[in-house]
This record gives C-alpha cells, sequence and structure tokens, in this order.
C-alpha cells in the first residue's frame, strides 16, 4: 500500500494494552485517511451514544496519505472523538510538525481507548511503544511539558502532542496542542484526552513514506507548490500578514462579529489587523511542516516574551466580538490559551455571550463573585476569567462548560451565538449567506473550516458569488466545498492550499502518491461518503435535523444594523429545504436507505 502504512496503534489505557492492528488498501480506497479514517473507526467500533467524558469513548489522531511527504502543507493530522461540548462528531485539524512523526515512525492512526487511572504519556518511537508515567506533569503548561519529556528521554527533535490544565480540568473547549502552538482545537478533543488522564503523546519517527512513483510524485509537487506561490493570497497574503490579513477584508464587507454578533462592523478593526500585528509584534513567519505558505507568526511581547500567533479567528474572539481593539491583550491571551490548551474561538464566544447576558441584566454582580465586570472593551475580563475558567474557580467553573450552557442556565439561549452547542467563528452570516447555510448544517455545529464559502462569497475563489445569492447554484457550490474539504483533511493537507489549488490539483497529487489512477468525481464521492458518515453518526448520537439544523436567531430575525450589509437576515428557510433535497436526504434531514446503499453506509445504519 503507497501513502498509508495500513497500520493502527491501538493503547488500551484502562488495561495498558499496547497493539498493532492492520488493514486492506480497500478501507483507504474508500475513506481516504484521517478524518475519512476516524469516522469510520468511530462507526465501526463506538456507540454514538457515550459520555463524551466517559471511558467508552475513543479517542482516534490520524494522518493522511499525503502527511509526512513533501506534497504542500503535507504535515496535517486530525483528532476524531464525540465532543463533549456538543455531544456529536467532531474533527479537529492541525498543523505543525507532530503529524508528519507519527507518520514517519510507520502508524496511520492511533487509536485511544479506556482511561488510565493516573496520569500517563505515550512514547512512541518507531516500533518502540510504551506508556510512561506523568504525575510529575499534571498541572504543567504546554511548553514545561514538552521540554521535561524532551529531556528526559534525551530527543530533543520528537514532536510532542498533549493538553494542558484546561484538558486535565475538563474544560468542555480544551484543545490538543502539538508543538507547544498548533492546536486541534474545535469541540473540546482536550477534555476526551484529559479524561483519559493521557497527559501527552511523544513521537519519533525514521521512516520514508512510501510513494507510488517518486519522479512523478515530486513533479506534481512542484508543480502545484508553483501555484500556490503565484496565488495572490496563497503566496501573497497570507505569508505577509498570515491569517490576520482578513480583518480588514472581512470588516469593509461589513461581516467582522463585534460585541456577540451584534453588528458586523467594529471600528477599531485596523489596530488589530494582520499589518498592525506586522508593524509592533511580528518576528518572523513559522510555516509547518512543507508547507509553502507560511502563515504562522512568531510573535514578541514584553508580558510574555517570544510567543506565536494571534491568529484571524482569535483575533476576531478575543477581540472584536468582546469590543476588546487592544492587539496587545491578545497577542498575551493567545498566549495563555495555547500554554493551558484553550480552544480561542470557544473561549471568546462564551466570554462574549456573558458579556450580552451581563448587559441584558441577565448575569448579576453577585453572579461574577467579585470578578471584574463583563463590560464591552474591559481587558481585565480576558486577564481574569481565563485563569478562572481553566481552575475552574467562581464564576470561572459557569464559562468553563461554553457558552451554551452557560445561556441556558439563565434561560437566555438566544443569546448564544452558536450551532450545535459550538460558538460560531469570524464571520457573521448576515453578510454571507452561503456561509451562514454551511455552519447550520456543519457536521461538528458551529464551525467554518469544513465548508468555507467566504472563498467563493467574499474572497472570489474559485470564481465571485454574490453572497447574498441563495440560488441552486450556491448550494451546489456549498456541497463541492464540504466533501472537497473533506478529502482535503483525509489526504492530510491543509485548507489554504485552495488558495492556488482546484480540485483536480488534489487528484494529481493523490494519484500520484497512491498509484491510483481515480476521476476527481471519485474523489469527490469519497468526500460525500465522509461527510452522510459523519451525519448518521450525529443522528445515532440523537440530532434532531428540524431544531439543530439552523442558526441563531439573530441571524434569521434581526437585520443587520449598519455597514454593508445593512437591513440583511439569512434566509436560511428558504435554502434548508433544498440543501436536504440536493443531498438526496429526506424532508426531515435524515439520510434514506438508498442514499447509504449508494454511498456504501448500510453497514452502520
Amino acid at each position: 500500500m503507497y501513502g498509508n502504512w495500513g497500520k493502527i496503534l491501538r493503547v488500551n489505557l484502562t488495561e495498558k494494552e499496547i497493539k498493532v492492528d492492520t488493514y486492506e488498501e480497500g478501507v483507504a480506497r474508500k475513506w481516504l485517511g484521517s478524518r475519512g479514517l476516524g469516522i469510520y473507526l468511530l462507526l465501526k467500533e463506538m456507540d454514538p451514544k457515550v459520555d463524551p467524558l466517559g471511558p467508552e469513548n475513543k479517542l482516534i489522531i490520524a494522518a493522511g496519505p499525503l502527511t509526512g511527504t513533501p506534497a504542500p502543507t503535507g504535515g496535517r493530522y486530525n483528532v476524531i472523538t464525540k465532543s463533549p461540548l456538543t455531544g456529536y462528531i467532531t474533527f479537529s485539524n492541525s498543523g505543525g510538525y507532530f503529524g508528519a512523526e507519527l507518520k514517519k515512525a510507520g502508524y496511520d492512526a492511533i487509536v485511544v481507548e479506556g482511561a488510565s487511572d493516573k496520569p500517563v504519556y505515550l512514547y512512541i518511537n518507531d516500533e518502540h511503544v510504551e506508556l510512561r508515567d506523568a504525575s510529575h506533569l499534571w498541572g504543567k503548561k504546554m511548553s514545561e511539558t514538552e521540554a521535561i519529556i524532551k529531556k528526559e528521554l534525551n530527543e530533543e527533535h520528537l514532536r510532542v502532542a498533549g493538553i494542558g490544565p484546561a484538558g486535565e480540568n475538563l474544560v468542555r473547549f480544551a484543545s490538543i496542542m502539538n508543538d507547544v502552538h498548533r492546536a486541534a482545537g474545535r469541540g473540546g478533543p482536550g477534555a476526551v484526552m484529559g479524561s483519559k488522564k493521557l497527559k501527552a503523546i511523544a513521537v519519533k519517527g525514521s521512516k520514508e513514506i512510501p510513494v507510488a512513483d517518486k519522479n512523478k510524485f515530486m513533479n506534481v509537487v512542484r508543480e502545484k507548490v508553483n501555484k500556490i506561490r503565484n496565488d495572490p493570497v496563497g503566496g501573497g497574503g497570507l505569508p505577509k500578514y498570515g491569517t490576520a490579513v482578513l480583518v480588514n477584508i472581512i470588516n469593509e464587507n461589513g461581516l467582522y462579529p463585534t460585541r456577540n454578533f451584534q453588528t458586523g462592523v467594529f471600528q477599531y478593526a485596523y489596530e488589530q489587523s494582520g499589518e498592525a500585528l506586522a508593524e509592533k509584534y511580528l518576528i518572523r513567519n513559522n510555516p509547518c511542516f512543507a508547507c509553502p505558505i507560511g502563515c504562522g507568526r512568531v510573535t514578541k511581547l514584553p508580558t510574555v516574551g517570544q510567543t506565536e500567533g494571534p491568529e484571524y479567528e482569535t483575533i476576531y474572539a478575543l477581540g472584536s466580538t468582546l469590543g476588546i481593539n487592544d492587539l496587545a491583550t491578545i497577542v498575551e491571551t493567545n498566549h495563555l490559551a495555547d500554554e493551558y490548551g484553550l480552544d480561542t474561538i470557544s473561549l471568546g464566544g462564551t466570554i462574549a455571550t456573558a458579556m450580552e447576558l451581563y448587559e441584558k441584566g441577565y448575569i448579576k454582580e453577585e453572579d461574577l463573585q467579585k470578578g471584574p465586570p463583563l463590560r464591552w472593551g474591559n481587558t481585565e475580563v480576558l486577564h481574569y476569567y481565563i485563569e478562572k475558567i481553566v481552575k475552574k474557580e467562581g464564576f470561572g467553573k459557569e464559562l468553563a462548560e461554553g457558552g451554551y450552557r452557560l445561556a441556558k442556565k439563565y434561560n437566555a439561549e438566544q443569546y448564544f451565538m452558536g450551532v450545535k452547542k459550538l460558538e460560531l467563528p469570524a464571520y457573521d452570516p448576515r453578510g454571507a449567506e452561503g456561509h451562514g447555510l454551511g455552519y447550520a448544517t456543519n457536521n461538528r455545529g458551529g464551525c467554518h473550516v469544513k465548508n468555507y464559502m467566504i472563498s467563493p462569497e467574499i474572497l472570489g475563489y474559485p470564481y465571485k458569488m454574490d453572497p447574498h445569492d441563495i440560488s441552486d447554484a450556491k448550494i451546489n457550490m456549498l456541497l463541492l466545498f464540504q466533501h472537497l474539504t473533506a478529502i482535503i483533511d483525509s489526504a492530510g493537507l491543509c485548507l489554504f492550499t485552495t488558495f492556488g489549488l482546484g480540485a483536480d490539483d488534489y487528484t494529481d497529487l493523490l494519484n500520484a502518491a497512491l498509484g491510483w489512477n481515480l476521476k476527481t468525481e471519485d474523489y469527490l464521492k469519497i468526500g460525500e461518503r465522509i461527510w452522510n458518515a459523519e451525519r448518521l453518526f450525529n443522528l445515532k448520537a440523537g440530532l434532531d435535523p428540524l431544531k439543530e439544523d439552523t442558526l441563531p436567531k439573530r441571524f434569521l430575525e434581526e437585520p443587520m444594523p449598519e455597514g454593508p450589509n445593512k437591513g440583511r437576515v439569512v434566509r436560511l428557510k428558504e435554502m434548508l429545504p433544498r440543501y436536504y433535497k440536493m443531498r438526496g436526504w429526506t424532508e426531515d434531514g435524515r439520510i434514506p436507505r438508498e442514499k447509504l446503499k449508494e454511498l456504501e453506509l448500510e453497514q452502520f445504519a
């Protein structure tokens, strides 16, 4: 088998048992790897109704067939598990170098089962795999954890993925961090890892990933790298300003979420933009493994020293949506979130929910237990509550549950800006209605990267579409993005390669590496299978489509108050029935047997 090793490392923490399972190429041809392999294993082996923080939940860390190869951005891996934040599937993608190292050690995936009775970490050095005591690491931040592990194993070049105190304390939006600053963040996989008392995974690999025809593959790689480097975003905006290049663009288009999405225009946007970050704090770029883009930012601040970030999503989440414009505070809080292991989008979204509840009188002064007032623009809020959330102390205990549970406690769910209990990222859907349909139908909830309709609606990729067009052509484009992203994730590549590459380019890369002769539509069918499999998991976990494939009332009933999208709402009711129909689903959003048969998913029904 090329690209994949056909090997899964299975670690049972309850029994302290480690073994290697194998799988046939037929599985790879159906699921590709990484995200696809993860949902296949979960559906095959686990009841979707399990408690996400119980030992029955499985944590799958999986690389793709192009992970660890020279393919552009070939360093990605996915964490697939049942989310403690949403109760549905989550698949969190991360870059850096950990994924490539895991693949070079000879494994396509790690399946973590059960739960340890004491803190442990997993050490992998090619065929040598062992569980080691992590009692001395419990409570440590990510940079300390990585440094201690490298020292005690006397191995400077290994890669570490792990959890900070947030994951240990089961904060529902805790991340798994690798290379200190790279996050598999959304949906709380760090809390699942913490529930298993697994502090970290340290890996060192020495193998070369086998490809079908090395010369042919490298020629294709060079061609695709050149396409990305010659693209104005992939080779221009992202390397120069990082993902924060979007701040001014999205704000000027009137969908930059401000004060918990009360508006889409932030008057201080420039002060927290990629341009401002470059002027004030940027030291250099920091690309992930095999990345020709290099959007990662190495920054420096007197209070924290050298750090990384923040990304566009973090700047919104710790900035505009809280009414905060102080970039130094955002850089500092992002650093702490990385060290503690917190998803910054959910962190900011939860605090924004709390701020609006405070503004509207639901949360009282006494509820804060002497904490600073939750007022828009109050930077003290971030400094104070991030510590309280991680330790689950005072009002931080309420915030650690996420925005949905907080709002529900005060009978004010309408002020939670999320979908399926997952806080929304940095695009107000009243300014991009196809993107709004993507939020409503996304398998992991309020997520942008699995159906990034901002590309056609705002940025013009693969071509410009009117953000307020809700025709069948727009829905077809969303379906294409949902399926293609499933393929990009499952291959082990980064979404940002779409700034330069189209669907046929991924076909070229995969065929050259794997020795297959599939057409682009064959790969997109694999993407459709993965998307439907994730939907099936959610339905089995208890998803009620007609209640949960929706958006907060604000976007459906409150017109945007100002800016280019003034007066706009999202016409979801007009789009959703057509989306279901074009997917081949029933009118109530379920997958009929004939569709399951077509996608070879009947065995999981």
